[in-house]
């Protein structure tokens, strides 16, 4: 008999991440994976230099002074919080724990590649349900709803469109599942909205929804790899079963716990990531580059049409400017481009424009 892997993994299509370099080009601006420009917080960055001296010691196993950071600023019951490398780990613990052969997850059309990932490894079925206009549409995933159904992941605020749902469209949503079936708030760019909860209010008031973060997006850590979920006792009972107990490194516990306390270096990224935003969004639907309303630290910039758009993608890299095609997810008339700092998107700007106007 043939060495043969479980169901669904060969249907998995390698994840790709947005390119960081241009062979024979040295000033590469890379505005394709939504990194912070302004990078992580000294606080941080200190934190990592006194971690160096301990390497050869395991890192905590219950991760008990981070859940209590973020416990702190974000208002969260540590008691409720696990640790992960990365959000993507609380998202395969989810489909691990809670979905197998016969069993169906769900996600929307323009959706983060990992959902589906995550459902393919452990031998679920991913359904895809239709965005209305790139925003996820409450009705269309109720509709889609089965007995199989066991989990539904939307990304709030999303990527690659950068649109959000509201509070009662996402507490709708929660009240109209199946019984057997949890909806996962995956807020990666969360932080990137004023005053927005994450979905923490529905987490504590109901036992069906779990909400995921991450550091690697305003808190800069991407290259350390630390994440959590905020889920009902029972789930996270059930998740911290198939937890390693040394999942995130001691250098990406002290850094996370650095960079969360680090409350006006989180500010100070927020509020120039708006005005940045503002900016390029701005700029580009002048030359009649539209995107929607974006909540995140990228834009979803739409040309007429997909060729164009690729045309444009490909002559900005051979420059060394680097956005993020995605035909991938569905949207093969878009790029997203990450915000940068001022003289990046005045960079990027510039260069669209001269494309514009030399097509």
């Amino acid at each position: 008999m043939a060495i043969t892997p479980q169901p669904g993994i060969m249907e998995i299509d390698l994840y790709v991440g947005g390119k960081s370099h241009v062979d024979g080009l040295s000033n590469v601006l890379k505005l394709s994976s939504n990194e912070n420009p302004l990078g992580s917080s000294d606080a941080a960055k200190e934190a990592v230099v006194r971690a160096s001296h301990t390497l050869n010691r395991y890192p905590s196993s219950d991760h008990a002074s981070l859940r209590e950071a973020i416990g702190d600023v974000w208002g969260l019951d540590p008691e409720r919080i696990i640790c992960g490398a990365g959000s993507d780990e609380i998202i395969a613990f989810l489909c691990q724990a809670y979905a197998g052969q016969g069993d169906e997850v769900i996600y929307t059309e323009h959706g983060f590649a990992m959902y589906r990932i995550g459902a393919l490894a452990v031998g679920a079925t991913p359904v895809e349900v239709a965005e209305r206009e790139r925003v996820v549409d409450v009705d269309a995933i109720l509709a889609a709803c089965t007995k199989k159904t066991k989990l539904v992941f939307i990304a709030n605020p999303a990527n690659p469109t950068g649109t959000m749902i509201g509070e009662a469209d996402a507490t709708r949503l929660a009240e109209g599942l199946p019984e057997q079936a949890i909806l996962v708030l995956d807020g990666a760019y969360a932080e990137y909205v004023e005053g927005y909860d994450a979905g923490k209010q529905l987490v504590e008031s109901r036992d069906n929804v779990v909400m995921t973060r991450t550091f690697s997006k305003i808190y800069g850590l991407g290259g350390l790899r630390v994440g959590y979920g905020y889920a009902p006792k029972p789930i996270l009972d059930v998740l911290n079963r198939i937890r390693g107990p040394f999942n995130v490194s001691s250098v990406g516990l002290v850094a996370a716990e650095a960079a969360v306390r680090d409350t006006a270096h989180t500010e100070k990224c927020r509020a120039e990531n708006a005005k940045q935003r503002e900016w390029m969004a701005g700029a580009l639907a002048e030359m009649g580059l539209p995107s929607d309303t974006s909540t995140a630290n990228f834009i979803l910039v739409r040309f007429p049409s997909a060729d164009e758009a690729k045309a444009c993608h490909d002559a900005l890299a051979s420059q060394g400017i680097l956005l993020r095609y995605v035909a991938n997810y569905g949207l093969p008339n878009c790029i997203r481009i990450t915000v940068g700092d001022e003289a990046s998107c005045r960079r990027v700007v510039h260069a669209i424009g001269q494309f514009k106007g030399a097509s």
